[in-house]
């Protein structure tokens, strides 16, 4: 049996659209064109509206342009994870061809 205790089911961090407001945590309304970081390792929650969250999580969730926000991402997703590379991916080293 798989027990779910984490919102999103696994993700804790992610730059998402803005809905135009959340009811009963489902997006009501369609989306605006600007996006929104929702961090769960902050102690923010995807089926929260914007007006739900305190000032300092409306700080990281934004809102941002599209580009603003990937950097945000970046910067937010840095803070808590430094060893992570930048855009959640893992490089793999490619090895040297022998001589």
């Amino acid at each position: 049996m798989a027990i779910h205790d984490q919102p999103g089911h696994g993700w804790t961090v992610v730059l998402r659209r803005q809905p135009a407001r959340m009811i009963e945590g489902r997006p009501e309304g369609g989306y605006t064109d600007a996006f929104e970081i929702v961090c769960c390792d902050c102690g923010d929650h995807p089926d929260l509206d914007y007006s739900e969250v305190s000032p300092e999580l409306r700080q990281v969730r934004g809102p941002y342009t599209v580009a603003d926000g990937i950097a945000a991402y970046r910067a937010h997703v840095g803070l808590l994870h430094p060893s992570a590379p930048a855009g959640g991916r893992r490089r793999e080293r490619i090895p040297a061809d022998p001589v």
